[in-house]
């Protein structure tokens, strides 16, 4: 019986380490090009749409790409008002928390705060290491 007690705790222990320490938000939010809906923000919070979405005209729109193998894609806008592709990374600081580091900025982490996330929309607050 104490056997058990000592695998049912240890068993557990286990699932709330692997429950907490990755990124909470579905599925959809990975291999997604998100797009900024600038149009829809809040005064702390930026709202991205997938680029299947029906936007207003715009100059360009920024967004980025998070893949489930730790790779983070930046979308800036080209000189030629098209899309420019910096690829990085990104690890989770906590379920609805990611760090990301960019190649074209090395040393400097940016850290996204995920505050809602649907296949349709994703909610985000972004602070660069210097605003930290």
């Amino acid at each position: 019986m104490k056997n058990l007690s000592l695998l049912c705790l240890l068993a557990v222990a286990l699932m709330a380490a692997k429950c907490g320490s990755g990124p909470a938000f579905p599925k959809e939010v990975y291999g997604q090009t998100w797009l900024y809906s600038y149009e829809e923000d809040s005064a702390d919070v930026r709202t991205y749409r997938p680029n299947t979405f029906d936007f207003p005209a715009s100059r360009g729109r920024t967004g980025f790409m998070i893949k489930e193998d730790g790779t983070f894609i930046n979308y800036a806008i080209a000189p030629t008002d098209g899309l420019e592709e910096q690829p990085g990374t990104w690890a989770a600081q906590s379920k609805n928390i990611l760090n990301v580091q960019l190649e074209v900025a090395p040393g400097k982490t940016h850290t996204i705060e995920i505050v809602s996330a649907t296949p349709a929309v994703l909610k985000i607050k972004r602070r660069s290491s210097e605003e930290q």
